[in-house]
């Protein structure tokens, strides 16, 4: 019966305090390892590695570093002139 709760306490031991620290280093390697598949697609940046550079971002004369080429006119929705209205659809109150 000893060895049974001692048993049960060392389970719980580890469980308690050994478990949480194995898994967030598996976590934890799990998610750099995906950072690095996924800077890798788009030119080798490492995002846990380094510090935080802001991106590059051209700009004109002005100052601004908006340029729009061509802006589509806004149309107006008409309204269907054929439309009379919906359809009638029956319903029964539920109380």
């Amino acid at each position: 019966m000893t060895t049974f709760l001692f048993v049960l306490l060392v389970l719980f031991f580890l469980a308690r305090f050994v478990l949480p620290v194995v898994l967030r280093l598996v976590v934890g390697n799990f998610v750099k390892q995906q950072a690095r598949r996924y800077g890798q697609g788009f030119g080798g940046a490492q995002p846990f590695e380094g510090g935080y550079t802001e991106p590059h971002r051209p700009t004109n004369g002005n100052g601004s570093s908006v340029h729009v080429d061509y802006v589509p006119p806004r149309q107006k929705p008409r309204p269907s002139k054929d439309f009379k209205g919906g359809e009638y659809v029956e319903f029964e109150e539920v109380k």
